[in-house]
This record gives structure tokens, sequence and C-alpha cells, in this order.
């Protein structure tokens, strides 16, 4: 048996992924969420080739209740009601290992990490740096370790990929000994579909991994682009936090530093009510009214003069970095578009990447418009960057790296 439990732990809400590592087939997957919040909700999805049913159709099998879940090791509870309910068996399907989601692993850990008492420290330790993410990703661990104490727990770290970003790349220009004291620096995100995404475009395009460089544009409600050159990361847009960047559905990307200092002194604003201005009222969001792509393009396709900006600036950013990161890996062979966005929004794709033909960047505009769940090209035959869209998988990433330390 090689089955992996993968787990990502909100600060309400859990989901979980059971994957045969044999074959790489997702067995059933799970979504419980408002833990703590008075009535909850659990969904538990069986793919439609894993039901046992004689009259099997192309839908998967979709379970859903509400009941008070009042905390993660509830919630641990319901999944495993769920399993024993509906399936698949875990007792048939006894997962030998659990791989968790850790956003932020700072600079100590570049590798997934089997978890001790010693690494949950120093996740905790980490909480400065993600306060929105790592208290909840140690939750599900130490909810999990009460559910599967006898298997390994292993902690996937979000910004272990970005680990090879050379100093130029990782150092702010600030005073060097506040930097070091408070650990000021770019570590980087989406680092599992980063490397998964990379990975898979190697293996689409049948050149080694070693000798590509590429482009991964991770465009979801939280958007990054990461130049990898020869399977490693050697730039990225977000920061010290998943804030900085690219424009995002709610995050405002980057912005002059000088901003939340004008709106302190002359609009009163204190250091929350920025925090909240930057990740949850900007982007998309702040200057649309929505953070959902599908509802900026259909606002610019009905002239919406705010959609049609939001678009704008956008794409603009997009644009921008793209140039960047072909000027720093001195040219580009593949660039991968992933993601919610990036796999779905055809006009985002194509706007993003218009008149760059003299970098050797040329869609096909009907390949573009192909809509599939599957990686293809969407370059012209001309093209001397071959353009693709991957669609991204980190939990499986998860499950493989699992593994890979389960095995030593």
């Amino acid at each position: 048996m090689s089955d992996i439990l993968v787990v990502n732990s909100g600060s309400s809400s859990l989901k979980y992924q059971l994957i045969e590592m044999a074959t790489e087939r997702t067995l059933a997957s799970g979504l419980i969420e408002r833990i703590g919040e008075g009535v909850g909700r659990a969904v538990h999805t069986i793919p439609w080739d894993e039901v046992p049913s004689v009259d099997r159709v192309d839908a998967p099998s979709i379970t859903e209740r509400e009941l008070s879940i009042p905390d993660h090791v509830a919630a641990f509870g319901v999944m495993l009601e769920a399993f024993a309910a509906h399936g698949p068996s875990l007792s048939s399907h006894p997962p030998v290992a659990v791989g968790h989601r850790v956003v932020h692993g700072g600079k100590r850990f570049f590798e997934p990490t089997v978890v001790t008492d010693l690494v949950k420290i120093n996740i905790a330790d980490l909480v400065e740096l993600a306060p929105l993410h790592n208290p909840a990703n140690l939750q599900g661990i130490e909810a999990a370790e009460q559910v599967f104490p006898d298997v390994p727990h292993v902690a996937v770290f979000d910004t272990a990929f970005h680990q090879t970003l050379p100093p130029a790349a990782y150092t702010y220009a600030i005073d060097a000994e506040v930097a070091e004291r408070y650990r000021v620096r770019r570590y980087g995100f989406h680092g599992t579909s980063h490397k998964y995404v990379s990975e898979q475009a190697a293996l689409f395009v049948g050149r080694p991994l070693a000798e590509l460089r590429q482009l991964v544009l991770h465009l979801g409600n939280g958007a990054s682009i990461t130049a990898i050159d020869g399977g490693r990361s050697v730039e990225t847009s977000m920061g010290m936090t998943p804030l900085e960047g690219l424009v995002m559905g709610t995050r405002s990307g980057d912005i002059d530093p000088a901003v939340l200092v004008h709106l302190h002194r002359r609009a009163g604003y204190d250091f929350d009510a920025l925090d909240t201005l930057l990740n949850k009222r900007s982007g998309l969001l702040g200057l649309a009214g929505t953070n959902d792509v599908r509802d900026v393009l259909a606002g610019r396709a009905a002239g919406d003069a705010a959609a049609s900006l939001a678009f704008d600036v956008y794409v603009h950013r997009l644009k921008a970095y793209v140039g960047a990161y072909f000027a720093q890996l001195g040219g580009v062979d593949v660039i991968s578009f992933t993601a919610g966005v990036g796999e779905n929004a055809a006009p985002v794709r194509a706007a993003a990447l218009a008149g760059l033909e003299r970098l050797g960047i040329e869609l096909d505009a009907a390949r573009n418009e192909v809509r599939s769940r599957e990686a293809r090209v969407i370059s012209s035959d001309a093209s001397e960057v071959v353009v693709l869209v991957v669609p991204t998988n980190e939990e499986l990433e998860i499950a493989r790296q699992t593994l890979a330390v389960v095995r030593g």
C-alpha cells in the first residue's frame, strides 16, 4: 500500500484528498468548512470511476451534510465518518503517511520534513511571518496526529521551492541589520504549484528539466509568477508575504510603501486597517467591485469602465513581470499558465502576451480558446517560445513529496 492522505488546514476549514500513489489516482476528496462557527458543512467526493456501481456515469459521487463542527479534531472525525459511510474504506486504503500543506517555512525549511515536536515549535515561531496561515496549518497537524497517531506526518512548505533564490533576488534594499533581526526578505509562495507545473511542462515538451528556462504563471485568486532555470526557482513575484507582486483577487500586489505612510498620516489608517485594505479590499475587488475574473471579463465585454480598467491594470502588471523575468533568465523556452484564471481565462492569457512577438512569443488564437482539463500548447507553430496551459495539482505534488520522505 502507498496511499497518502493530503491535508490543507485553514482557520475554519479542512480540505483533504486520499491519493493512491501507485497510480496517482485520487480516491476521494473533501471539504469541511465553517469549523467552530455554529453549523458547519462537510462535502465528501468520490471520482466517478471509484464509485462501486455498475451504472457508472461520468460524474463524481458527492455527499453533503451540515452539522456542528467545533474544532479541527472534530473535523477529522467528520472526515473519518465520511470515509466509513461513503468510501473508500480506510481499512482497505490505509494512508501510509499524512502530508500537510504549511504556507511559511521561513529560511529554516527548504524541503519536506517529518513533523516532530521541534518542527512544530519552529512552525509556531514563524507565525509572525504568516499569521493568517501557519496557526491554522499547525492546528491541522496536531489534530491529524490525534486521529492518525501511528503514521508519519510530513510538512510540505509553500516557500521551500524558492530556497534556491540567489541573494540578489531575495534581499530587500533596507538596513541590513534590521532585515536580519526581523527576518525581512523575499520568501516566495505557491512553491508546490510552481514545482509541479514546471516538471509537468518539461515532460510535456519532451526535454530535460535541467536544460529549460521557464516562466510559470500561477493565476488564481492569489497569483504569482516564477522564473525557473533548470528546475530551480531563481526569481518570484511574491515576497516576504503573499501580498507582493501581481494584482490579485483582493490583494494589491506591488505598491509604493509610502502610500501606507500617507494613509496613516492623512486618513488615520492604523496598521490593522492598512492590512485589511491591501489584503482584502484591493486588487480586482478594489478596482471593479468583484474578485472574480469571470465577472471582470463580463463587465469589460459589456463596456463597464471600472471592469475594463481592472483588466488593464491586471494585465499590465502581468506583462511587466513576464518581460522582467525574460531579461533575468536571458531568454525563455517555455511559459506555462496554471490555476483557475491561468487555466480558464483565454482573454487574460492573450492580453498578457500580446505584443511580445519580438521576444519569440506568439500565441495561436484558436488554440488559446480551447477549453480542456489536459495540458496543451497554445502557442503557434512559429513561436520560438512554447506557451502551455498546464493544470496544477498541488495535492499530488504534496503527496509525491510526502511519499519520498517516508521512503527515505
